[in-house]
């Protein structure tokens, strides 16, 4: 069976190659483009002369004429199995994900009010950042329109997976196929935590600590390296079109689907969102699992840090929907 999928910010530097990947997909049936930026009629036209079975549409939203964008945003979500929202400003050097949190919450916003009334009942992979807010504040949105389905929101942390799948595989010299890194917490800076100690690899301490700190600066890596140029683009639309298909193989009624995923979450007391690994089934999250057994190191890192940090997010998120009142 094939889906609809939306992706939100198409033309962007996320949305491009994620929407050339996901066009690549046999479990995509019809791929709608929305964006802002006009260019999206353009990549929705380059797109649709690929040679796969998708057939892509492009919705071009209007930032001047508030009703027309919704409209085309409304049209652009109709009979959607499954939204991918990259949609949002990318971070740029000396740009803290504080001070996108400001732009980007108001984006997400926006476009989760345009699910609740077209699709609310579509599967929701949020990739725009700062996840660890904007998960929670596509839950608060659709609380509100009172449509919230906890099994079908996702905050797309899979980049966190793919990057230190590669790193340990590049430590051990081996396949990064070899590799299923677990990945809990959140996804930014801190709050990102590998749980090295589950591989049962011949890893160091030391290498542990070295890896940990990569993988959770990797994002700034990139923005470093492309100088003022953009952010982690291909890799973010590499790991949320693994995601998306993942979801859709679930869907499709595959078993034993796992990815881990930021999602409303029992595991911590006092976290409500937490990313673990997560088995998905038709209707989404099947099973939120446990983080599993943890190494001292891991333990102060979650105690310390990752707690702290995401309880803070969480919380931000939650502010600013209710603020919006």
């Amino acid at each position: 069976m094939g889906f609809t999928v939306a992706v939100l910010g198409a033309a962007g530097g996320i949305g491009q190659p994620l929407s050339l990947l996901l066009k690549n997909s046999p479990l995509v049936e019809k791929l709608n483009l929305f964006d802002v930026v006009p260019l999206v009629a353009g990549v929705a036209a380059d797109l649709s002369h690929i040679e796969t079975e998708a057939k892509v549409e492009g919705f071009v939203g209007s930032l001047k004429d508030p009703a027309e964008q919704k409209a085309q945003l409304l049209k652009a979500l109709a009979g959607v199995d499954v939204a991918v929202i990259p949609a949002g400003v990318p971070r740029k050097p000396g740009m803290t994900r504080d001070d996108l949190f400001k732009i980007n919450a108001g984006i997400v916003s926006g476009l989760i009010e345009g699910i609740a009334e077209a699709c609310p009942k579509c599967m929701i992979c949020i990739i725009s950042n700062p996840v660890n807010s904007t998960v929670p504040i596509a839950a608060e949105v659709l609380k509100k329109k009172g449509v919230f389905d906890p099994k079908r929101l996702f905050g797309v942390s899979t980049l966190d997976i793919v990057r230190s799948n590669t790193f340990v595989a590049e430590a051990l010299n081996v396949s990064p196929a070899e590799v299923n890194v677990p990945v809990v917490g959140g996804h930014s800076g801190v709050t990102i935590l590998p749980l090295l100690s589950q591989l049962k690899s011949s890893l160091s301490e030391e290498q542990v600590e070295k890896l940990t700190k990569r993988i959770q600066n990797a994002g700034t890596e990139v923005v470093e390296a492309k100088a003022g140029a953009g952010s982690a683009t291909l890799s973010m639309a590499f790991a949320g079109a693994r995601f998306a298909v993942s979801v859709m193989k679930a869907m499709n009624g595959e078993e034993n689907v796992q990815e881990c995923a930021y999602v409303a979450s029992a595991v911590v007391p006092d976290l409500p969102y937490f990313a673990t690994p997560v088995t998905l089934g038709p209707e989404g999250a099947k099973t939120v699992h446990d983080v599993g057994s943890l190494s001292d190191f891991e333990k102060e890192q979650l105690e310390t840090k990752v707690y702290p940090e995401l309880k803070k997010a969480i919380e931000k998120g939650v502010a600013f929907v209710a603020n919006q009142d």
